[in-house]
């Protein structure tokens, strides 16, 4: 198996900047097409455990536009051949000191393009040694 070959990795990294941009300006058009169109898509966030794309658009659409800036960090894509990938990022948010986020999607290639297939968020306490 090929890993991280250029064009699929240069790829799958505009589809994770383009969703790091529509996370922070809630523009949720993007970020619902961004999610696989399917019951089996699967998003497990801070405070909820989202099954299916149809929980996942409910989410976004009720979500607070407010607060959604962050700082990412460390963030480390890997591809596997020309179909699958995955995105892992720490993330700090100015109204959250002390804590690092943490967030990790699954991508998977299909006719309309790179979708996340699955992402788990969460939130952590800044472990001392690790401070950036």
């Amino acid at each position: 198996m090929d890993i991280d070959l250029p064009e699929v990795l240069a790829e799958v990294t505009a589809a994770f900047d383009r969703y790091e941009k529509a996370l922070v300006t809630n523009d949720v058009a993007v970020l619902d097409e961004l999610f696989r169109n399917d019951k089996r898509t699967l998003r497990y966030g801070i405070g909820e455990n989202l099954y299916g794309y149809d929980a996942i658009m409910a989410f976004r659409a009720a979500r607070s536009p407010v607060g959604l800036m962050r700082r990412t960090d460390k963030t480390v894509i890997t591809t596997y051949g020309r179909d699958t990938a995955v995105a892992s990022t720490l993330f700090y948010r100015e109204t959250t000191p002390g804590k690092v986020g943490r967030q990790m999607q699954t991508w998977a290639r299909f006719p309309e393009g790179w979708r996340i297939v699955a992402a788990h968020v969460s939130v952590i306490d800044e472990p001392q040694d690790q401070k950036t």
